[in-house]
């Protein structure tokens, strides 16, 4: 999965408190690849590219048992759920941010073959529908557009700042899908990824600033 992690995070935004806080979602979501990539430019975690490894993605992601174990990921987003409690000062926006960081697993489990482990040893984990692409693109594109249009009815604001993040995650998600994919692993495939990621949150975080939330009635009351 690429944007369908970002389906919890719009959700969550429109569940925290107070303003919508996309852009910490975003980067909740994410954090398990912003770990990945980063460890990867140094060796710690370690991928290939593998033809053979999927029919849709041609990673063979054979060394993450720090980011991508479910023990890893449990205490960083255990971690993440104390940092954004404190900076912002606010427990239950701390717990979504913990929630949607842990959903990074469970939805990573739909998609791959056999690559995610508990605690960072075998047995590895892994549905395996990216071998099954005509499930696997339906359900993602499912999963984000619904989860969009949920956060989209819960709050108000300008038209403009989400249709320019829906474009630009639909575009990613096609050049994921369809673009010619790198010949190795490296430091620019590594670099790309997260360019995507901090671009992503970066427009997320424009979204938010100009989103507030519907209240009873149709009125709305904005957090500025």
């Amino acid at each position: 999965m690429f944007i369908g992690h970002f389906a919890p995070a719009f959700i969550a935004a429109a569940a925290s408190p107070e303003r919508p806080r996309l852009a910490t979602m975003f980067l909740a979501a994410q954090i398990a690849d912003w770990g990945f990539f980063t460890l990867a430019l140094v060796g710690t975690e370690r991928m290939r590219i593998d033809p053979q490894a999927s029919a849709m993605v041609p990673f063979d992601l054979y060394h993450m048992p720090y980011t991508h174990s479910l023990l890893g990921l449990a205490m960083i987003a255990g971690a993440l759920c104390g940092v954004v409690a404190l900076l912002r000062r606010d427990l239950q926006l701390g717990a979504l941010a913990g929630l949607v960081a842990l959903s990074h697993w469970f939805i990573d489990w739909l998609v791959h073959v056999p690559d995610l482990t508990l605690d960072g040893m075998p047995p590895k984990f892994g549905l395996g529908l990216w071998d099954v692409p005509w499930v696997a693109i339906p359900l993602e594109l499912a999963l984000t557009l619904g989860a969009f249009a949920f956060f989209l009815r819960r709050t108000r604001g300008p038209a403009g700042p989400p249709l320019v993040l829906g474009g630009t995650m639909l575009l990613f998600q096609a050049v994921n899908w369809f673009a010619p994919h790198p010949d190795s692993a490296g430091p620019f495939l590594y670099l790309q990824a997260l360019f995507a990621f901090a671009a992503l949150t970066a427009i997320a975080a424009w979204v938010g600033e100009n989103r507030w939330f519907r209240r009873r009635g149709g009125l709305a009351l904005s957090a500025r």
